[in-house]
Order: C-alpha cells, then sequence, then structure tokens
C-alpha cells in the first residue's frame, strides 16, 4: 500500500510508519562502502539519492529540482500564489560508517506529509518546500552546512576553492555533479516571502527514550567550541627520573581531562568532551614530554559556553604552572546557540498534544541545518525518538511507531499552523 493510498483512511498517516522507515532505508543503499553507509557531499552517490528523492517528491505532487549548490527542492504549492512558503527537511549527506537516519529521516517525513495532504487535494494557507541539503556534516570538504548557508544567503563564495583530499575543488565538484557554482547567490531566499523554517530530525541523543516518549520540541541548538590544547613537559626515562622531579606531559593532561569533565557536569545543559588525545614520543618506556588534546564544549546559551571556556582556561593554567608544564590553548571553532521560535515551540507542543502525546521540551547538542537557517527565519526543531540514543553509527535506529507518530505530529502541526502568529 502507497503513502498516497494510506492518505484517505480516517486518521491521516495512519500505518504509513513503515513507508517512511522504508523510504530512508532504501536511501541507505547510496552507499559508497558495501555493507556500511558513507555517502559524502557531491559522489556519485550523493547524485543517485538526489535523484531518487525528486522522484519521491513528485509522486507526493510536488515539483522537485536540484539547486546550484546540490540541494533537492520539492515544492507544494499553498492555497494562493502569493503565500509565503514554509521550509522543512534536513540533510541526506552522511558521516562514514553512518546511520540511515541521521537527516534522512527529515526529509522523508515531511514528503510523506505532502503525500497526504496532496492526496486529500488540500492546500495549505502557505507554500511547503522540502530541501535535502548535501552538505550538513562536512565529511568531503573543509567547510560544512554550504546547502543552508545558501538558502540563508550567508555563503561565502571563497568556500568554492577549498579542496577535497584527492584535490578537487568545491566548485569543480559542483560542477561534475551537473550544478552552476556561479548561480548559488541566487538561491537565497527572501526573508519576506519566507514563513518559517521547521526540521524534524532524530534526536540522536537518549532523553526522549528516558522519558518514553516519540516526539519532542527543540528550545535551542547549542552553541558549540573547539579547542587544541598543547602540553610541554619533559621526557625522559621510565626508570631513572623519580616522581617528584617528572614534568610528565600526560599526567598533566590526564588531571586536565577530568577538570574537564566535573566542569561539564556542574551546569545543565552544559557538555564538555575531550575526544582525541596524543602523547609523545609514545614509547612504553619513556615519560611523555609533549601531549596534545582537543576540547569540544557545548551549550545552550553562549554566555554559559563562554563562563566554562573561561573557567577551563583558568583551571588548566593553574594545573601546568603547578606542574611544571608549558600549555597552549588555541581556539579552532566557534558556533553560536541558535535558539528556537517560541511561537513555534508552542504550535508544535500543541500538536503534540492533539495526538495524546505528553509534550517535552529539550535544546539540540548537535548542529543542524536550522542554524543556518536561523539567519533567514524562524527556526524550530520537531526530535524523533532514536534507539538508544546512538547516532554517527551503524546502530542507530528507529521504530515505525515512532516514524507514524512523529509524522502526524508534523502533519497536525502544518495543518494549524496560523501564518498570523510568526510575524516578525
Amino acid at each position: 500500500m502507497t503513502l498516497a493510498t494510506k492518505a484517505v483512511n480516517a486518521k491521516p498517516l495512519a500505518g504509513a510508519g513503515p513507508d517512511i522507515k522504508g523510504m530512508v532505508d532504501d536511501w541507505a543503499r547510496f552507499s559508497e562502502d558495501e555493507g556500511k553507509l558513507t555517502r559524502v557531499f557531491l559522489s556519485p552517490e550523493h547524485k543517485a539519492c538526489t535523484e531518487s528523492v525528486v522522484a519521491a517528491m513528485e509522486a507526493a505532487g510536488m515539483t522537485a529540482r536540484i539547486d546550484a549548490v546540490g540541494n533537492v527542492v520539492g515544492r507544494y504549492e499553498g492555497a494562493t500564489p502569493d503565500a509565503k512558503t514554509l521550509i522543512t527537511g534536513s540533510h541526506i549527506d552522511t558521516v562514514r560508517d553512518a546511520g540511515a537516519y541521521d537527516g534522512n529521516l527529515g526529509v522523508a517525513l515531511p514528503i510523506a506529509c505532502i503525500a497526504d495532504l496532496n492526496a486529500r487535494g488540500k492546500r495549505l494557507p502557505f507554500a511547503v518546500e522540502i530541501i535535502a541539503f548535501g552538505d550538513e556534516e562536512g565529511v568531503r570538504f573543509p567547510t560544512t552546512l554550504s546547502g543552508s548557508r545558501s538558502i540563508a544567503g550567508s555563503f561565502d563564495p571563497a568556500a568554492l576553492d577549498v579542496q577535497d583530499a584527492e584535490g578537487t575543488s568545491l566548485a569543480e565538484a559542483l560542477r561534475h555533479f551537473g550544478c552552476d557554482p556561479d548561480g548559488i547567490a541566487g538561491e537565497a531566499r527572501n526573508s519576506d516571502e519566507v514563513l518559517a523554517f521547521v526540521e524534524v530530525h532524530i534526536e540522536q541523543g537518549p532523553v526522549l527514550e528516558a522519558e518514553a516518549l516519540p516526539v519532542g520540541t527543540v528550545t535551542a541548538i547549542n552553541g558549540a567550541s573547539r579547542f587544541a590544547l598543547t602540553l610541554e613537559g619533559m621526557a625522559g626515562h621510565a626508570g631513572t627520573v623519580p616522581m617528584r622531579l617528572r614534568k610528565d606531559a600526560l599526567a598533566g593532561a590526564a588531571e586536565m581531562i577530568l577538570a574537564i569533565e566535573e566542569r561539564g557536569r556542574t551546569d545543565e545543559g552544559l557538555v564538555a568532551t575531550v575526544g582525541r588525545i596524543e602523547a609523545a614520543p609514545g614509547a612504553v618506556n619513556v615519560i611523555p614530554g609533549r601531549v596534545g588534546f582537543t576540547l569540544d564544549i557545548r551549550a545552550p546559551q553562549d554566555g554559559q559556553r563562554e563562563a566554562a571556556i573561561a573557567d577551563l582556561d583558568k583551571r588548566c593554567a593553574e594545573i601546568a604552572e603547578r606542574r611544571g608544564l608549558t600549555l597552549s590553548m588555541e581556539r579552532l571553532y566557534d558556533e553560536g546557540a541558535v535558539a528556537c521560535d517560541a511561537a513555534l515551540m508552542d504550535q508544535l507542543d500543541a500538536a503534540i498534544a492533539r495526538q495524546g502525546l505528553r509534550p517535552l521540551r529539550l535544546p539540540s547538542g548537535a548542529g543542524h541545518d536550522a542554524m543556518a537557517l536561523g539567519a533567514l527565519c524562524p527556526i524550530a526543531m520537531l526530535f524523533v525518538r532514536c534507539g538508544g540514543g546512538i547516532s554517527h553509527n551503524p546502530l542507530e535506529s528507529i521504530t515505525a511507531e515512532d516514524a507514524e507518530a512523529a509524522a502526524q505530529v508534523f502533519l497536525d502541526f502544518l495543518e494549524h499552523l496560523d501564518p498570523d502568529s510568526l510575524a516578525r
């Protein structure tokens, strides 16, 4: 039974969960690695997936195209030609050895909702665009959010010169893909014509599962900062240098990492992670003289994040001084927090309640295309429960029941959304 057939059932989208999940599972076959999912921006596998997404959008009653930066844009017109546009969607590129649902669910699920509306011959007081962004993960090129930044009008033309590991520039890859780099500026939307951007995404965390809820309303996308820390001590013989005379860079790093963990636990919503550490010279019988490690720190409020950074900067400096070590701390990356729109959150909560579910609000610790769209229009996100909170992993999973519940919430949201409530 097709999505369009199911749309005429008594309850919209009743029984559609397996089809939504199946659509995403089918896209997982577009992978450069046999037996695991890897689909990077502007690859042949990405191209094949965009063609499948176009076909799904057209089958749902939309017009569809691939734009100048490789996004798939599907459009379902509103009740009047001058209606504003609500944008939804997510990304279809993946990390290496990925799970199937990160990003991709946020494309398939709205397609199912539009198929239902189209089968009932219903138009909304606004147009709907579903965009399958191609560059959210930033795996192939040293850039990210190229697709969503182009829609928001914040794409930096200098990014066209960046190269992948094989020396291919982004501009060259776009042309090979069939896109026109010179047309990217023309993809920017006019904020006066856009109602909002609402992204459906798996939670990528364990909160919804712990609360026994299929969906939740996102309050903000956490801001993030990343650092490279380097400690210089003195390498020495592991058997001959007394403990009291050592300048062990690894021991100093260990103390700092514990301090980072402790600080991360002090504020609600704050998280701090050391994800990589390297010790030199790296011999079993040599005291480490040099250690490098990374720090990733995130919070739903920028002031909260910066306060934690200042605390850790001071604490790590104290540890280094006490141990006779030299510390350098280089800031590599900053992305400010993006708050979700209050009116949109209220309307998502109302849609959840109308479906007989308990509304729950939670922040997003991961970055999303919605971050870039926040510069264009009000944004919101609907999170969907994922098994074990696992993501960026082949074990990433959702249930058909949760996919159906989320689709019914999103369709309810679309059908009850009052455009006048979102005036900027």
